[in-house]
């Protein structure tokens, strides 16, 4: 087949000759893998999961074998015969595995011709980097009668969104770190409950759960969760938990606080109460979220604790942020502080305060971080709006941080990217002595465990939000 740059061109049943061929050549990577998995719904663990994989026949991880059969398809399809082509049948033989990282070299060759109906019998092979045939057979296909030449259209992007596999990676950041002994108050329902035993299983913290005791070991029997080696602490109701895990934090005796099924504001208060708890920057917290349509953690300040945050609050609430994307690894966080428009405008307070807070930034009031804005929220995430709106920033397409102007704007914010965006997230409070994880009743026990490993990431890096 003739292809340029730009355009494909196909072989018509005229144009084909017996001993004829095409080939193309493709390397199998793990997103492919993913991405077939993903559409076909084959989701056998000897393509997916490594640990499983090392204990089969094979050794490791192997491609599906129909990965190998959709390159012929492919090669049949887009190249040789090319547009136009009709499949009509195929035989396939598998006979070695293919695996990540091997390189395909798929051929076909034409052996018959049927001129009354036009169909083509095509030998079809594929050779590994070794020479070794992979899989092979014959296809019959009706060959196009006309010549077709057009424009070569672009390959269609699979965004591959593994939440376990995200998660594993969060795993592997306090892998190394031993569990911090960690209050969780009040976990009287299933969900808070099994968050802390989950969080307790993979390493993440030694909980003392602290609640009714009756209650709390009801529940554990109802939903078949193992306390055993687990502190418990009984306490009457939701309002004295709160107050009895500050107390052992302002005492040192746990190093975070997770809450449990109480309400956020009674939590807080109980925090705040503690002096020793205290610190010279405010309270604030922080999401993070992953998000399949973006390129990397974002997290998101402040859009559970901060109603309508001062100029000066919002300091703190940005340099909290700052200093927690540093702890995850992300040397100068990029922080887009959001409005609803890119200019700054008397009309919009939320302007006025992301000019300053990048004013601020340029003399040091604020340190670690690059800051601009106002940004609204299309051009901190799309370089493409960005571009559209010509807008140049270092930050622009590519935030590690969205710093929103109040709570309810973030809430919603969070609340749309989980919910219509599929993102996993969890949550963390700073700016206290201890980190605190700080979940929402709705959230899962995968959500739970998540905020409690960026509390245990936090409390073995003793910075909480120190002045």
């Amino acid at each position: 087949m003739n292809m340029g740059n730009d355009f494909v061109e196909n072989h018509t049943f005229d144009e084909l000759h017996i001993g004829q061929s095409a080939r193309l050549l493709r390397t199998l990577t793990p997103h492919d893998i993913q991405a077939f998995a993903a559409v076909s719904g084959d989701t056998n663990p000897a393509h997916l999961n490594a640990e499983y994989a090392n204990d089969t026949l094979f050794h490791g991880v192997i491609g599906h074998g129909m990965w190998s059969g959709a390159l012929i398809s492919a090669l049949l399809g887009t190249q040789f015969p090319g547009t136009g082509t009709i499949y009509l049948d195929q035989a396939l033989h598998f006979s070695r595995p293919v695996r990540i990282g091997d390189t395909l070299t798929v051929s076909a060759t034409v052996i018959a011709k049927d001129t009354q109906k036009k169909v083509v019998e095509l030998a079809c092979e594929a050779l590994n980097q070794k020479g070794e045939c992979v899989v092979s057979g014959v296809a019959r296909v009706l060959a196009p009668a006309h010549k077709v030449r057009m424009p070569r259209g672009s390959v269609p992007t699979i965004q591959v969104f593994d939440p376990e596999a995200r998660f594993n990676d969060l795993l592997a950041m306090v892998r190394h770190m031993p569990a911090v002994r960690c209050a969780v108050a009040h976990p009287c329902d299933e969900g808070s409950l099994r968050g802390a035993v989950e969080a307790a299983g993979y390493g993440l913290l030694l909980p003392v759960l602290m609640g009714p005791e009756n209650r709390i070991r009801a529940l554990a029997e109802e939903f078949a969760l193992d306390l055993n080696g687990m502190e418990l602490v009984n306490t009457p109701h939701s309002h004295a938990s709160a107050e009895h895990a500050a107390a052992l934090a302002a005492a040192g005796e746990v190093a975070s606080l997770m809450k449990g099924s109480l309400h956020t504001n009674e939590f807080i208060q109980a925090v705040l109460a503690r002096k020793e708890l205290r610190t010279g920057r405010r309270m604030s917290h922080v999401f993070r979220f992953d998000v399949p349509l973006y390129s990397k953690p974002l997290l998101i300040t402040d859009a559970a604790l901060n109603i309508r945050p001062t100029l000066e609050e919002k300091v703190d609430i940005v340099q909290n942020a700052i200093d927690f994307a540093r702890l995850m690894g992300v040397d100068v966080p990029r922080v887009a502080v959001l409005s609803a428009v890119e200019n700054v405008s008397s009309n919009m307070p939320s302007t006025l305060d992301a000019a300053a807070l990048c004013k601020m930034a340029d003399r040091g009031q604020i340190r670690g971080g690059l800051l601009d804005g106002p940004l609204a929220f299309d051009n901190a995430i799309s370089a493409e709006a960005a571009l559209i709106k010509n807008i140049e920033s270092p930050v622009a397409g590519q935030a590690d941080i969205l710093v929103v102007p109040d709570l309810e704007s973030g809430n919603m914010l969070a609340k749309q990217l989980e919910y219509l965006a599929g993102a996993t997230g969890a949550g963390i409070v700073l700016g206290a002595r201890v980190p605190i994880a700080l979940t929402s009743r709705a959230d899962g026990p995968r959500s739970r465990a998540a905020s409690a490993l960026l509390a245990q990431l936090v409390a073995h890096h003793g910075k909480t939000g120190k002045s």
